[in-house]
């Protein structure tokens, strides 16, 4: 359908702003810190735990405020009165969230396990701060269609990181050597991960910099009653994401603890193959970025339902599809990160699947949005969280990260199961999941054989791969007319 396609195109779009800055943030910067780090696997383990805390902060500092001003700006005949409140108020509340953090740095860093380290915990909150009150300002470009603009700052942001990264710690290295003036005086070979962090605030505060003109074009009126109301639906989506963010990221935390003077070591090496495995996520996100106004929109239509149904099934399916590109060319793929880290790619599989899983229930969890029902996303989410640290710390200490991977999995598959448990009575869409069984199989088999058949030599494993991936786009196109959907005109 013609909607349909018009997500489509956009969700595209969009992936100039998410899928080509992250993957090549991941291209670039995953390859460049597991060669610097090459024999320091603990000093990638730091990188990766602390952006781990950032992905449970930045969903505290935003407290499900970009969910909520979609839902009040299609409410609303003031647009700009709701975009205005959800600015002032992450403004506050990220310039509070800086303060508290500098007051009591000491047992702050102590909590974790920094505490040699308060220049790393002060910029880890300055980038969260930044990048939450950026949200707003994205998520006010995506709900007016403008989707060029929001790749074009979010591409600039990442070549911002890699140009600084690479020249701090590959680039500036060299000039100390030779320097004998005040460069010598600025720089600190040794500072190395403290670096990264710097290069990340540094292109955050371009971000917000270059999102100004969308910042300040606005009269700033901060609506009391309004903020009481989108506080009020947003949350519950806090209290969920937060859960959402425990299975996403506790497990870097707990591994560091769980497996003893290792622990970073080993974070690291996690780190490096859930990197490959989470591109999946990349695609997730771009897909939710276009996806999310698309179905607050449709919701005004009486052929709602059916075009959620008709999202839900091209989605599993494009989503398998690259599923198998990650997996049937892993031997590709694992150059991505350094020798010294690969023996860490056997997650991969396991992560992708998992992520796929969270696609899955964010489709479905435009249910409770739509009827603002949000406090149902903290049962969901919480299942989730609870069964992701039950796993990791019953199985950590006996299976490592492998127990991390496997916990994705039974969390996700969790959530899916409740989303449509509350769903039946509530909101139910028709989605007939059991269609989708035979594509899972062909899928989960597929990359089975690729793990496990001896294939003669490079050439011939990315033929037979390559059959491989085209046989399912086959059946795809048989079963569901696949390639039709994307390429034709008609209206279904």
């Amino acid at each position: 359908m013609k909607e349909v396609r018009k997500l489509a195109g956009q969700t595209i779009v969009y992936g100039l702003g998410t899928i080509i800055p992250r993957f090549l943030h991941y291209a670039v910067m995953t390859p460049f810190y597991t060669r610097i780090f090459y024999n320091s696997t603990s000093n990638y383990g730091i990188i990766t735990e602390l952006y781990a805390w950032m992905v449970m902060l930045m969903v505290i500092l935003t407290y499900g405020m970009e969910t909520g001003f979609f839902r009040f700006v299609q409410k609303s005949d003031y647009p700009q009165k709701v975009y205005s409140t959800a600015l002032i108020s992450l403004l506050m509340t990220s310039g509070l969230f800086v303060i508290l953090i500098n007051l009591f740095i000491g047992p702050v860093s102590a909590v974790m396990k920094y505490s040699n380290n308060h220049d790393y915990i002060r910029m880890f909150a300055g980038i969260v701060a930044i990048d939450a009150v950026a949200a707003i300002p994205f998520a006010r470009l995506r709900n007016e269609n403008r989707p060029g603009i929001f790749s074009v700052i979010k591409l600039a942001n990442v070549v911002i990181t890699i140009g600084l990264v690479v020249f701090l710690l590959k680039i500036a290295p060299g000039i100390w050597e030779k320097s004998h003036g005040w460069f010598r005086e600025i720089y600190n070979p040794d500072y190395k991960v403290g670096y990264v962090f710097l290069a990340n605030l540094i292109s955050s505060s371009c971000t917000l910099l270059m999102l100004t003109p969308f910042i300040f074009n606005i009269k700033f009126r901060f609506d009391a009653g309004l903020w009481y109301r989108m506080v009020s639906y947003s949350f519950p989506l806090l209290l969920a994401g937060l859960s959402g963010t425990i299975n996403d990221a506790l497990d870097k935390v707990l591994l560091r603890r769980m497996m003893g003077d290792d622990g970073l070591s080993v974070v690291g090496k996690y780190g490096a193959g859930y990197k490959i495995g989470v591109l999946m996520a990349l695609f997730i996100q771009m897909f939710r970025f276009a996806a999310e106004p698309f179905f607050f929109e449709r919701a005004k239509h009486k052929d709602a339902k059916e075009t959620y149904s008709f999202v839900m099934k091209y989605f599993i399916i494009v989503m398998l599809l690259v599923f198998l590109g990650i997996n049937l060319y892993i031997s590709g793929f694992k150059y991505i990160i350094a020798f010294t880290y690969r023996e860490a790619i056997v997650v991969v599989p396991i992560i992708s699947m998992a992520y796929l899983f969270y696609g899955i229930y964010i489709n479905h969890s435009i249910w409770y949005k739509l009827n603002d029902m949000t406090l149902y996303a903290v049962y969901i989410t919480l299942i989730g969280a609870v069964i992701t640290i039950v796993i990791n710390v019953v199985f950590i200490p006996a299976y490592g990260y492998m127990a991390s991977a496997w916990a994705h999995i039974f969390s996700y598959g969790a959530m899916i199961i409740a989303s449509f448990f509350f769903a039946e009575s509530r909101y139910k869409v028709h989605y007939n999941m059991k269609q989708f069984i035979p594509y899972f199989a062909m899928a989960i088999a597929m990359v089975i054989f690729g793990r496990y058949f001896k294939y003669p030599g490079l050439i011939s494993e990315l033929l037979i791969n390559t059959l491989l991936i085209a046989l399912f786009i086959g059946y795809a196109q048989y079963k569901d007319r696949l390639l039709s959907v994307f390429f034709t005109n008609s209206d279904k």
